[in-house]
């Protein structure tokens, strides 16, 4: 059986705030494709298809948010998400294996920054769900 633990409130407001901007970028990003990538130079199958990716991972983090209870590696599995989304962002830039401009360039460090910054917010979060009561920070190891 996976134990669970509480929902720490770090966590709660980290999972709420990456469901926002996640859902956010979405939007963006599936609502003015051909105009962002124009702006960018970024591919618009790359944006359409990442936007359509962010609708489904938004759903995933409003569930959670809603959840009294977390399974401990669901959490390390999104932090690791988006540790590799931001290392997917750093390595089209420095492979530029796709076209891009200044802005475009921009818009990845920007997306790399956000999802690090949210990574670690997230890991907080799971650390302090184990704090919540003692005795179950070991399992949540």
């Amino acid at each position: 059986m996976t134990s669970t633990l509480p929902m720490s409130p770090t966590l709660k407001a980290a999972l709420m705030a990456d469901a926002v901007v996640s859902g956010a970028v979405a939007v963006q990003q599936l609502s003015f494709t051909a105009p962002l990538a124009e702006l960018t130079g970024l591919p618009a199958a790359l944006l359409s298809g990442t936007g359509l990716f962010m609708v489904g991972y938004t759903a995933l983090l409003l569930a959670l948010w809603r959840a009294p209870r977390v399974l401990p590696w669901l959490i390390k599995f999104i932090v690791a998400g988006n540790i590799g989304w931001a290392l997917a962002c750093l390595a089209l830039l420095a492979a530029q294996v796709v076209p891009f401009n200044a802005w475009g360039e921009a818009l990845l460090l920007v997306q790399a920054a956000g999802v690090l910054v949210l990574a670690g917010w997230e890991a907080l979060g799971l650390r302090r769900c184990g704090e919540a009561r003692p005795g179950l920070r070991a399992a949540a190891a």
